[in-house]
């Protein structure tokens, strides 16, 4: 028992994942079809990525290792709370990672995030039944 009251245990399956966790559990589209659960996943990571200002702030993470906000605001023509805003997105998304230094923040992409929504939507290697 805590000092707050008893402890509870909460399954792995109840407990609430980021939108690229779906991702990476799915076969590719071509190969079967999506469950509910995971068409769900895979629409919250793409509406994340669909923004010209986050696929722009995806590209610049793709190209460094990692990079401080403050050194997004004038690349991007963007104010530093929308930058941020755009940042909070992806994060929640799964598709960036945030550290925290001081009163910076800086910002690298999840490793693999990206090459799990390509494998998911790519149909070349998929297996498709025949009929």
């Amino acid at each position: 028992m805590s000092a707050t009251g008893p402890l509870t245990i909460v399954p792995i399956s109840a407990v609430e994942t980021c939108p690229i966790d779906a991702v990476s559990r799915c076969a590719p589209l071509a190969a079967v079809p999506l469950a509910t659960d995971d068409a769900v996943g895979l629409a919250g990571v793409l509406k994340a990525i669909a923004d010209p200002a986050r696929l722009r702030v995806i590209s610049m993470l793709a190209t460094n290792d990692e990079i401080c906000v403050c050194d997004l605001t004038e690349p991007l023509g963007l104010s530093q709370p929308t930058v941020s805003h755009h940042l909070k997105t992806l994060v929640d998304a799964g598709l960036v990672r945030r550290e925290k230094r001081g009163v910076w923040a800086y910002f690298s992409l999840v490793p693999g995030a990206l090459g799990g929504i390509g494998r998911l939507l790519s149909t070349a290697d998929a297996a498709r039944p025949t009929t």
